[in-house]
């Protein structure tokens, strides 16, 4: 090497020296002065900082003299960057603290720094590659599987699920323990994105790479497969599981019989509650509600109540969230006498009745009528600091607009809107509907015709109620032409829609097209109703086509439709207008056998089908 060059080298290597020596110097004052001042320093006098980098950063974070908390605290204050600081973190400012904080086990403020790592797209790196550069800060064999654990636990809270796996393959391949809470984690991040489809498979992922499995990642992946519909396979895992000496606990059987419930599968529901019972597993409340809501909506109340009873007995009382569902199931049969028993029993316990406890009585004693007990309710709720909601104002506006009080229900929901709720859909509809029932159909259209003109789309009720009033005025072309638009818009017709337009045909004798309409109904997947076969009996027979509308008559029975009031009422009409007083007094009598009352007209049609030559239909 010639002398120049060895001379370039020389001077290169003591610049470098030079610099080096030069940082350190910088970086022991600022940690002299962190430990002896702490920020206020930097903060009144950035300066201080200038000519800072990531080198001198490192060097201050690295001091073993600088306690770790100061070390966070200065990154900190680097992080939010200064004005006159041209400086920001970079990643190995970041993995030099995190090491400082795994060494004073300081893990909750490790994961926040792995946090910014996750989060950033300029500092985030492949997993090998933090790895990498780790590696390098100490030699401690566990801070490796202790960081990879970590990070996989930060893209999991982040829903970065696909990172997330590749650390999970990371510390598969190279032999670190996997942590089975860290896996619990991102089960529960899945499921709280709904990828419950993906529970499962990383579940089998886990078992696969040896994790430690408790009764609690089992349960997650149940729940996964209960809520895609899967409760076979749900079912499979638990037995797989107890081979594995996994044994199920209540919060597992409480997810079989939920998803066994959702499905109506009630010998599936039978079938955990008698393996609770041989694996001597005590339901908790939460099993005992799920009991409360399969009794209810199988309309068995009775058995609710003993339900509820029973979970008392046995020492296990029920929060305000039970005393709410048994409360509303009450109230959906009208009971409101033990619904406000129950009430009252809940606050003489000490709980405090939520909106929805409110909300539930609010819309039974609306349902019944007792609308003074509806605002006593509001008023009560109101003084005991609970604010009613949207959907509190609209039932009571539809409590008043059901009684016919629409000047009422118009002041409800004045005073909805000073209390700064935006007039919904559903107000709309519920005052158009008011409206409807008083036959004051132009101001009902009027009112729905405003809600399009502030911008609001009409919704699938919207349409029905708009039909319907078209089809009373007897302007069929105007209810087929937005029954057509509502498909276009994407609203799906319901049953209710289909009846309007079948009653409003049905009253112009235009009964080829209702029975198309009942054909097409049954084409989408609707059944017909009461309400349908009611409209179509009642159209053949005021037309003249009584055997046709007693075949429509029987077929209701033959599809498990209860024949209500009205059309045992048209039929015996019919019958006793054509004379056929046997077959009328046969459905007299069988209506009274189901509990039914007749009207005078029945009465009156009965007596003159015995004399023929009078006509009283």
């Amino acid at each position: 090497m010639s002398t120049r060059k060895l001379l370039q080298a020389f001077n290169e290597t003591h610049l470098t020296n030079l610099t080096s020596i030069a940082h350190r110097n910088i970086a022991s004052k600022i940690a002299k002065t962190l430990f002896k001042s702490g920020l206020q320093p930097f903060e009144t006098t950035p300066l201080l900082l200038a000519n800072f980098n990531s080198h001198i950063a490192n060097l201050v974070l690295s001091d073993s003299s600088l306690p770790p908390q100061y070390c966070l605290s200065f990154f900190n204050f680097l992080r939010r960057n200064p004005s006159p600081i041209a400086f920001k973190p970079d990643l190995q400012v970041h993995l030099t603290l995190i090491c400082r904080l795994y060494k004073a086990k300081k893990f909750a403020e490790m994961k926040n720094v792995l946090n910014y790592i996750a989060t950033d797209i300029i500092l985030r790196r492949p997993v090998v590659n933090l790895v990498s550069l780790v590696e390098n800060e100490t030699n401690d064999a566990k801070f490796v599987e202790k960081f990879c654990d970590m990070l996989f636990r930060v893209y999991a809270d982040n829903r970065l699920f696909d990172d997330a796996i590749a650390v999970f393959d990371y510390m598969e391949n190279s032999s670190l323990k996997i942590d089975e809470r860290s896996c619990m984690v991102y089960l529960l991040a899945l499921k709280r994105s709904d990828r419950m489809n993906m529970c499962f498979g990383f579940f089998q992922r886990m078992v696969k790479a040896n994790v430690d499995i408790t009764v609690y990642t089992m349960t997650i992946a149940i729940d996964g497969l209960c809520k895609t519909g899967d409760v076979e396979r749900a079912r499979d895992l638990m037995d797989e599981m107890l081979g594995k000496g996994i044994k199920a606990n209540v919060f597992t059987y409480n997810t079989l019989i939920n998803g066994y419930i959702k499905r109506k599968d009630f010998v599936g529901v039978n079938e955990i509650l008698s393996l609770m019972e041989s694996d001597q597993v005590a339901y908790n409340a939460a099993t005992y509600t799920l009991l409360m809501e399969w009794h209810a909506c199988s309309g068995r109340i009775d058995e609710v109540q003993r339900v509820f009873d029973e979970m008392r007995e046995r020492g296990l009382e029920g929060d305000v969230h039970v005393y709410t569902s048994v409360i509303s199931w009450n109230c959906r049969v009208g009971n409101m006498k033990r619904a406000f028993a129950l009430f009252d029993e809940l606050t003489e316990r000490g709980l405090v009745p939520n909106s929805h406890t409110y909300g539930v009585l609010i819309d039974g004693v609306c349902k019944v009528g007792q609308m003074e007990a509806a605002i006593m309710l509001l008023k009560d709720m109101q003084s005991q600091g609970v604010n009613p909601n949207k959907v509190i104002f609209n039932t009571i506006m539809n409590g008043y607009c059901m009684k016919g009080m629409i000047d009422e229900a118009l002041e409800v929901q004045a005073i909805m809107e000073n209390k700064g709720f935006e007039i919904d859909v559903i107000s709309y509809n519920t005052i158009a509907s008011g409206l409807c029932k008083l036959k004051r159909f132009e101001e009902a259209k009027k009112w729905l015709f405003t809600m399009i003109e502030k911008g609001l789309a009409l919704n699938a009720v919207n349409f029905t109620t708009l039909i319907d009033i078209f089809c009373k005025q007897g302007n069929l072309v105007e209810a087929k032409r937005l029954f057509e638009e509502m498909k276009l818009q994407g609203e799906k017709p319901n049953t209710v829609t289909y009846n309007a337009l079948i009653d409003g045909y049905m009253k112009k004798g235009k009964m080829k097209e209702a029975h198309s309409l009942r054909v097409e109904m049954e084409a989408v997947g609707m059944m017909p109703d009461e309400y349908t076969y009611a409209s179509l009996i009642h159209g053949e027979s005021i037309f003249g086509k009584l055997d046709e509308a007693l075949r429509l008559f029987n077929e209701m029975k033959q599809k498990g439709l209860t024949q209500n009031v009205v059309t045992y009422t048209v039929m015996i009409l019919g019958l006793s207008k054509e004379g056929r007083s046997d077959e009328a007094f046969r459905l007299y009598d069988e209506m009274i056998e189901t509990g039914l009352t007749p009207d005078h007209r029945v009465y009156t049609s009965l007596v003159g089908s015995l004399h023929p030559a009078r006509s009283l239909y």
